[in-house]
Parts: C-alpha cells; sequence; structure tokens
C-alpha cells in the first residue's frame, strides 16, 4: 500500500493494474496511449487529490501524451495498492547528463540554472516538456519549451536565496518556472514568492496536493519537516 503521495511524483503500476486499467471503456486513442505507457513501463503522475480519495484508498493519476498523440491530457482514479513503486522526475543533473538534443542556448541555460541550484544547496527535479522527454524518449519538446522544475526547500531563508539566485539569471533563452517545495509539501513560483516576500502583495498562491490556497501566513512556509517530500 502507497501511504504517503505529494505532487509531481511518479508511480509505476504493476500488470494486473496496467490489464484493469486497459479493461475499462477508451476510445482507440487513450488505449493506444496507454498500451504504449505498459509495454515500455512508463510511469504516471500524481494528480490533485480530492478529499475521498485517501479514505477510499484510491489515488489520482494521470499522463500528458506528446504530439503524438495531440498532447492528450489523461487522468484516472486507481487503488494504492496497485503501486508497485514510486520514483521522481530527473534531476537537473541527470537532464544535463542525459542524451536529449538540445540547443546550444539551452544547454547554456540549464548549465547557468545547474550551477545556481548548486550555490544555493539546492536540487531541482525536471518535469513538463524536458522531463517527460527525457522519462519517455517521446519527443515532447518545442521551440520556446520552458524549464519545469521543482525545488525542495528547508525553509524561507534557502527560498529567498535561490529565489535572487533565479532572478540574477540572463534573460536570454527559455523561461524558468521553478516551484519553490516546502517541508510541509505547500508549493510556490519562485517569482510569486519573491513578490510576496518583498511585501509587494498581501497574500501568496500556493499549492498542495489537495488544492491551491490564497496565503497571508507563514505557517505554511516554516521549516518543520513532513513526510513524502524529498529533502
Amino acid at each position: 500500500m502507497l501511504d504517503t503521495l505529494h505532487r509531481h511524483q511518479l508511480v509505476d503500476l504493476g500488470p494486473q493494474a496496467w490489464a484493469d486499467l486497459l479493461e475499462r471503456p477508451w476510445d482507440a486513442q487513450a488505449r493506444e496511449i496507454l498500451t504504449h505507457w505498459r509495454d515500455h513501463a512508463l510511469p504516471l503522475v500524481v494528480a490533485r487529490q480530492s478529499a475521498d480519495h485517501a479514505g477510499a484508498g484510491r489515488m489520482a493519476l494521470g499522463l500528458p501524451a506528446p504530439g503524438r498523440w495531440q498532447r492528450r491530457r489523461m487522468g484516472f482514479d486507481v487503488a494504492r495498492g496497485a503501486a508497485i513503486g514510486t520514483r521522481e522526475f530527473p534531476s537537473l543533473d541527470e537532464l544535463i547528463a542525459s542524451p536529449l538534443a538540445v540547443s546550444d542556448a539551452l544547454r547554456q541555460a540549464l548549465d547557468s540554472l545547474q550551477q545556481r541550484l548548486h550555490t544555493a544547496g539546492a536540487t531541482g527535479f525536471v518535469f513538463g516538456s524536458h522531463g517527460w522527454q527525457c522519462l519517455t524518449g517521446l519527443p515532447y519538446l518545442r521551440p520556446g519549451s520552458d524549464i519545469d522544475l521543482w525545488v525542495p526547500v528547508d525553509g524561507a531563508e534557502q527560498g529567498d536565496r535561490l529565489a535572487a539566485l533565479l532572478q540574477a539569471m540572463p534573460q536570454e533563452g527559455p523561461r524558468v518556472d521553478a516551484e519553490l517545495v516546502f517541508p510541509g509539501g505547500w508549493a510556490v513560483a519562485w517569482r510569486e514568492w519573491a513578490t510576496w516576500r518583498a511585501g509587494r502583495v498581501r497574500s501568496a498562491l500556493v499549492k498542495g496536493l489537495h488544492g491551491v490556497a490564497l496565503r497571508e501566513d507563514h505557517e505554511w512556509c516554516a521549516s518543520a519537516a513532513a513526510p513524502g517530500v524529498p529533502a
């Protein structure tokens, strides 16, 4: 049984779970996508969970298909017991070391981003188009694709340091959309964090496993440890 979940977590299903999933009344395209995922042992990603999921012993999962299938997004509920393992999206270091074909401009942006994360003592996990292409080998990237990553931080001080380093990145190249994920599991876009910390807005839009909220308090970004969020 999978006891804990967190946003952007990847879940692997076993053979019986895939068989049960494929028995559902899908259209031809959906069945082709799911068959490809099963045959290549590809993971699904944790989606937003409703209040009823945990009590029912179920979890919401999904996948974003690449252009080959019109970038179709699929979502479904499965039993938590269907998971045979979990993993994370590739780290930024793993992405840079992968054989993923990238332009010189993107390579320069990734190297600059990597340097800033290391300076802040942080590790970034790359999701979005770059992460899925690295995981699946399928063509997800388009010209101008953003670099999406989530970065665990241990509290406000590290969040401030990382936001300042990201703010100082050169403006050329792809946009960096990084989520700062705090120990309680709440996440905030780094630009939103920087604006809120500077006092230019009263509240920050934060995201959690079960939804989003506008928060004016600082409890959500406290440094207390929480299970299920990689450090």
